[in-house]
C-alpha cells in the first residue's frame, strides 16, 4: 500500500491514515526484526524458547491482541442466517482442500525438480518440496481475522468459514499431506492443532463475546456502541501485528542472511501460489455474485497458510535444520507483504461485486 494508493483511497476507506502505509510499517518491522536478531541474538533465543506444543507463546499473545477487536465485532445473532447464504462457504472449502494443496505441490516439484534442477541438489530439492506441500495444505486460521477486517469482512462469516476450515484439517490435513509426499505415516502435532485453535479462535472469541454483551448492556442495548468500542481497540491490533512481524523475522535472522539467494528461490513459488490463489477465489466468488464483505475474505483465507503448523510438522518430521522447516518459514516471510498487496487490491475493486 504506497503513497499512490493512499491518495487514491475513497473517502469511506476501510484503511486509516496509518493502515494506507502499512506495507511501509511491514517493511520497517521487517529491517527491526532482522537487527533485532543479529544484535542481541541471546534475548531472541530465550523469546523463540517461549513454547508449548511448537507454539510460540509470545508471538500467540499478539496475535491474540491482534484478532480480539474483530472478534468483539462478531454479531452471534447473524451467525444463524448463513446457511442462507453458502456460496462463501463453498468456494472456501473447495478452494482450500480440493485444489490448494495440488497447485501448491506441482509448483513445489516444476520448480525444485526442474526449473532449479542446477542449482539445488536432489535430496534438498525433495526437502523444500516436502516443506511447501505442508504449507499449501495448512490453510489460515488466526491472520485472517485481521485482512477480514481490513477489506469490511462480514465478522461472523468470516469466523464461520475460519471455524468450518479447522474442522476440515482436523481429518483431512494427514491424508492429503501423506498422499502428496508419499507417504503414510505423517504424524500431525495434535497439540499444536488443538492448541492453536483453542488460542487464535476459542479463547478470543469467548472474550471478545463477553466483551460485546458488556458493552451493549452498558450502553442500554445500542448496538452502535460496539463500533465505537472496536474503533479505539484498532490501534492495538496494528501495533499486535508489526510487533509479530519483528518477532517471526528476528527469530529468522541468521538464516535469512546467511541464505538469501535460497530465501528467494523459495519465495518464488510461494509467490506465484499466493496471487493464484487469490485470483481463482476472488475470480469464482464475482462470477457467483457474492457480496464483497465474503468473497474478499474467502479469497484471503484461501491465499494465506497456517504456518505454525506447518513449521510444527515440517520440524517433526524433517528436523529443525531441514530445507522442509525452511521452506515453511520462507512462507511466514513473504505472506505478510503479500497478504497487504491483495487487501488494497480487494479495496479498490470492492465496487465490482454486489453490495452485501
Amino acid at each position: 500500500m504506497s503513497s499512490e494508493l493512499a491518495a487514491r483511497a475513497p473517502a469511506n476507506s476501510p484503511l486509516g491514515a496509518f493502515e494506507r502505509f502499512l506495507s511501509v510499517w511491514v517493511a520497517l518491522a521487517i529491517v527491526a526484526g532482522i537487527a533485532l536478531g543479529l544484535v542481541a541474538p541471546g534475548t531472541v533465543g530465550v523469546l523463540s524458547q517461549l513454547e508449548y506444543a511448537s507454539v510460540n507463546l509470545v508471538v500467540a499473545l499478539l496475535i491474540w491482541a491482534m484478532i480480539y477487536p474483530m472478534m468483539v465485532a462478531v454479531d452471534f445473532a447473524s451467525i444463524r442466517n448463513i446457511g442462507r447464504k453458502p456460496k462463501g462457504l463453498i468456494i472456501t472449502l473447495v478452494v482450500n482442500w480440493l485444489i490448494k494443496p495440488f497447485t501448491m505441490a506441482a509448483l513445489a516439484v516444476l520448480f525444485f525438480d526442474y526449473l532449479y534442477a542446477g542449482v539445488i541438489g536432489e535430496g534438498a530439492a525433495d526437502e523444500y518440496i516436502a516443506g511447501l506441500i505442508l504449507l499449501g495444505a495448512a490453510p489460515c486460521t488466526a491472520m485472517v481475522f485481521v485482512w477480514s477486517q481490513m477489506t469490511r469482512g462480514d465478522p461472523a462469516y468470516t469466523l464461520v468459514q475460519v471455524s468450518v476450515n479447522d474442522l476440515v484439517m482436523i481429518v483431512a490435513f494427514a491424508p492429503i499431506v501423506a498422499l502428496l509426499l508419499g507417504v503414510t505415516d505423517i504424524e500431525v502435532p495434535w497439540e499444536t492443532l488443538l492448541l492453536s485453535v483453542g488460542l487464535y479462535v476459542v479463547i478470543p472469541l469467548v472474550a471478545g463475546a463477553i466483551t460485546r454483551r458488556r458493552v451493549v448492556a452498558r450502553h442500554g442495548g445500542d448496538e452502535t456502541a460496539v463500533d465505537a468500542f472496536t474503533a479505539r481497540l484498532k490501534p492495538w491490533s496494528i501495533v499486535g501485528l508489526l510487533a509479530t512481524v519483528v518477532l517471526l523475522f528476528a527469530f529468522q535472522a541468521g538464516t535469512i542472511v546467511a541464505n538469501p539467494l535460497l530465501i528467494v528461490l523459495i519465495a518464488i513459488p510461494i509467490i506465484i501460489q499466493s496471487y493464484g490463489i487469490f485470483a481463482l477465489t476472488y475470480a469464482a466468488a464475482k462470477a457467483w455474485r457474492v457480496p464483497h464483505n465474503i468473497a474478499a475474505p474467502c479469497a484471503m483465507i484461501g491465499t494465506s497458510n497456517f504456518f505454525e503448523l506447518a513449521v510444527a510438522v515440517a520440524i517433526g518430521l524433517f528436523g529443525l535444520s531441514s530445507g522442509a522447516a525452511l521452506a515453511t518459514v520462507v512462507g511466514v516471510l513473504v505472506e505478510v507483504p503479500v497478504m497487504l498487496s491483495l487487501v488494497a487490491y480487494a479495496n479498490r475493486t470492492r465496487d465490482r461485486f454486489p453490495a452485501s
